[in-house]
């Protein structure tokens, strides 16, 4: 597999890989989250980065390469069919490979009432520098975006990120309460029994996976 190193937005269609526009590829969702943004949320971690950021939290994700394929319609009804909750989150991996699909995804659940949040390894500002007129609707439909690479030099324990240099963009008013709450924030983790053993969600400090494994391994 190619390693791709790309800092500035693209999508699949621009590396170069073949894609559905009306399906999503996904490296894993979770129904319910109280750790990857506000109130209980349905996560999504979309497959492939083009970036390579040192310490990167989900490197599982990383590869561009086809995970589980799962039509927008179909998505959609699974996400709303889930009781209780305040909104989505998409993660990664790197959402805005997908702009397309994860577009129309947006306008079902908005049209719904749920609330969206995105975290993305861009900036706010080379997204709406962008061409691709998807990067731009699909930035339309994020009520909260949470930009920046990480960065290991610049680890915080911040609500919802993992270092300094990444922000809070509120594009709506839905989420802009926070934004005058404090920026400090203890670690917060999940951890999901799945089928394929424990999945961890959530932000921790370092070397904390390799701990809970030793942990689980006695």
């Amino acid at each position: 597999m190619k390693s791709f190193f790309i800092t500035n937005p693209c999508s699949y269609r621009e590396i170069g890989m073949k894609y559905k526009t009306d399906h999503l590829n996904l490296g894993a969702w979770q129904t319910h989250s109280v750790v990857n943004g506000p109130d209980e949320r349905f996560v999504l971690w979309l497959q492939g980065c083009p970036r390579r950021c040192q310490g990167c939290i989900n490197p599982e994700f990383l590869a561009i390469e086809p995970s589980h394929e799962i039509a927008v319609d179909e998505l959609a009804e699974k996400i709303l069919a889930v009781s209780g909750l305040e909104g989505v989150t998409y993660s990664g991996g790197e959402p805005f490979l997908q702009p397309e699909p994860l577009f129309k995804l947006s306008t079902h659940l908005h049209a719904a009432g749920l609330g969206i949040v995105c975290f993305t390894g861009y900036t706010l500002e080379a997204l709406q520098a962008h061409s691709d007129s998807w990067i731009q609707r699909l930035l339309a439909q994020i009520d909260l975006l949470i930009d920046g690479p990480f960065e290991q030099e610049k680890v915080a324990s911040l609500r919802w990120r993992g270092s300094h240099n990444q922000r809070l963009h509120f594009l709506t008013e839905r989420y802009s309460k926070y934004s005058t709450q404090p920026e400090t924030s203890a670690t917060e983790v999940e951890l999901v029994m799945t089928n394929n053993g424990v999945m961890a969600s959530g932000f921790w400090p370092a070397n904390f996976l390799e701990r809970l494994t030793k942990i689980m391994e006695r």
